[in-house]
């Protein structure tokens, strides 16, 4: 089947969207864009002609340009505050939408587009990116293992000095809802557990870039008595880490070292004796399935994949509110000082 899709957003992220459908194996042949929205009608037509569009109709007004397309897909690649909009219409003209994170500005907006889409039976589904990297999917099944032991705790280092200029300098708490909404995701698919309550503080660090929130420390409890540490910063020069983090995760029986991208080290306890054990180290498992691990495209194939066979796919929206609720509970905790409880009900 080749999808029929309209494209929403033609600034900068576009040109990931568009480079992945006509470039990458899992999606070349599957979607034809067959229409281009921008509220600058010149950035339109320029994503038009640099990805070679012909045909594709360019245009301000996204009700006009799905009436005349009719497409199967609505691609949402908009800024936040215009996202509800947006997926709302893509459903009202039956689109099946995927859209660009955070899925919502508020989990009152995001409850309400999970039930826009359940009304309009349509899959609404989130890019969640980083879900589909080696290291993540190789984290997962190693705990999966149980070759750590029982998981006790997750740490990970996020420090990069990011200036981007536009809209996210100007953005309040812009590291955790812009940027940390991917490590918090990542954290909860790699341990298997459910949030239940925060104690986050945010700051603005000397010599920060943005105008809110380019810095966090928040502490989750996970089910199962499970603590997922997490250390930010949007306005750190000097040492950048991965944008995947530097991860530190601890089991009952040992350790494993993620340095976010290829470096691994994983150590069990392999003696009963001694002030400190003896250790031997552990291979970190390869990915079952390699058409996981490509990032942006693996997404894209991913929901293209659960339409065709009528399931909902991984980041579904009705699963990846689910982050945006510890997106928003560190928030609250950030504003009042206190711990905030992460009401499972919200991610219904």
């Amino acid at each position: 089947m080749v999808f029929r899709a309209v494209l929403a957003g033609c600034g900068g992220m576009s040109r990931g969207w568009l480079s992945a459908l006509s470039e990458h194996p899992l999606l070349v042949g599957r979607v034809k864009v067959v229409g281009l929205v921008d509220l600058d009608l010149s950035l339109a037509e320029a994503r038009a002609a640099e990805f070679g569009l012909t045909g594709a109709v360019c245009g301000t007004d996204l009700e006009a340009v799905l009436a005349e397309t009719r497409p199967d897909l609505l691609f949402d690649v908009v800024v936040p505050p215009a996202r509800a909009g947006v997926v709302e219409t893509g459903l009202r003209h039956a689109c099946h939408v995927l859209s660009e994170k955070p899925m919502a500005t508020s989990l009152a907006e995001g409850r309400a587009l999970i039930a826009a889409a359940r009304s309009a039976g349509r899959i609404h589904a989130v890019v969640q990116n980083r879900r589909f990297i080696a290291g993540v999917r190789r984290i997962r099944s190693l705990i999966e293992s149980g070759a750590i032991g029982e998981l006790a705790s997750l740490n990970c280092d996020f420090f990069i000095g990011a200036h981007f200029g536009g809209f996210r300098e100007d953005m309040d708490n812009v590291l955790l809802l812009d940027m940390a909404i991917h490590t918090l995701d990542a954290a909860r698919f790699m341990s298997g557990k459910v949030p239940q309550a925060v104690y986050c503080l945010e700051t603005n660090p000397p010599g920060s870039w943005y105008r809110h929130g380019a810095a966090a420390n928040a502490i989750f409890e996970f089910s199962d008595n499970v603590v997922f540490n997490y250390r930010g910063s949007w306005a750190a020069e000097g040492a950048n880490t991965s944008w995947e983090s530097q991860w530190r995760i601890v089991g009952s029986k040992g350790t494993v070292l993620w340095d976010g991208e290829d470096r691994f080290e994983a150590r069990v306890v392999a003696g009963d004796t001694g002030f400190f054990r003896d250790l031997t180290d552990i291979a970190v498992p390869s990915p079952a399935e390699d058409s996981q691990t490509h990032g942006h495209a693996s997404v894209l194939a991913n929901f293209l994949d659960a339409i065709e066979a009528g399931r909902q796919p991984e980041t579904a929206s009705t699963d990846n509110i689910k982050s945006l609720a510890m997106v928003f509970a560190a928030i609250e905790s950030a504003r009042t000082g206190q711990r905030v409880t992460i009401d499972q009900g919200q991610s219904n």
